[in-house]
């Protein structure tokens, strides 16, 4: 990770940073600063480490990930129905991670991380954050669309979750807001309802992770969007990141 990137490393890397949603390469994305606060709290010294990773660095990582361990995947059974495998996308540098459960139908059909009707509100969540979309990083427990939506199997995740561990440890982000009852319990390894767990950090390897309602249950029971706000509010507190006026909160109730 810290040797040089040649020219070719570096033509692959914008190469796949288009694959990734992103038009430019952030070479200063994800860096700690006094003034964004993230020397708070004990954490100036994970992101002075962090900086020395540029965003280049990062995305070649990802992109040889993806190429030499993801792209054909037979480790389970999901493998034979899929249209595509939905990678993850965002900025490699990211400080903000979502993780959600798995790709549904678009996603499916597109090769991207929630791009459906509860796609459309996460990416809602996050503009009225004031934060853009591939300012961020999004991905899922897994990578393969399970029939109907259902729950992804036990052998479905312990297949897919190490490749899902490796895309968090070369993003190192500041945090990650898990989207659900699947990724929280996945991640933090418990059986606790998401009811319970949501709106109380916890962490994974480390690194801050806020629990959430997932947008497809957000869809069905929007009165519980003001509560998803507030999980979201404390991350962008803990990130040092200036939250919006109040005018563009009540937007997203």
């Amino acid at each position: 990770m810290g040797e040089p990137v040649s020219r070719t490393d570096l033509r692959h890397v914008f190469e796949f940073y288009k694959a990734l949603g992103l038009d430019e390469v952030p070479l200063n994305a994800g860096g700690a600063t006094e003034e964004n606060g993230m020397n708070k709290k004990g954490k100036k010294d994970k992101q002075d480490k962090n900086k020395k990773v540029s965003a280049a660095e990062k995305a070649a990582s990802l992109e040889k990930l993806f190429k030499e361990e993801i792209d054909g995947c037979t480790g389970c059974k999901l493998s034979g129905g899929r249209a595509n495998i939905v990678f993850g996308e965002g900025d490699p540098s990211a400080r903000l991670m979502f993780i959600g459960e798995a790709p549904g139908a678009e996603e499916d059909k597109q090769g991207r991380p929630f791009v459906g009707r509860a796609g459309q509100l996460l990416t809602n969540l996050i503009e009225k954050l004031g934060l853009k979309r591939d300012e961020v990083f999004i991905a899922n427990i897994i990578k393969c669309r399970p029939e109907a939506n259902r729950d992804p199997e036990e052998d479905e995740v312990s297949a897919c979750l190490p490749y899902l561990k490796k895309q968090i440890e070369i993003i190192q982000p500041g945090a990650i807001i898990a989207l659900g009852r699947v990724s929280a319990q996945t991640l933090l390894q418990t059986m606790v309802q998401i009811s319970k767990l949501r709106g109380n950090f916890s962490s994974f390897e480390g690194i801050p992770l806020m629990p959430t309602f997932h947008p497809s249950y957000l869809l069905r029971n929007p009165k519980d969007k003001k509560l998803t706000w507030e999980d979201a509010l404390q991350v962008l507190d803990l990130l040092g990141i200036k939250a919006p006026a109040p005018q563009a909160q009540d937007k997203t109730q």
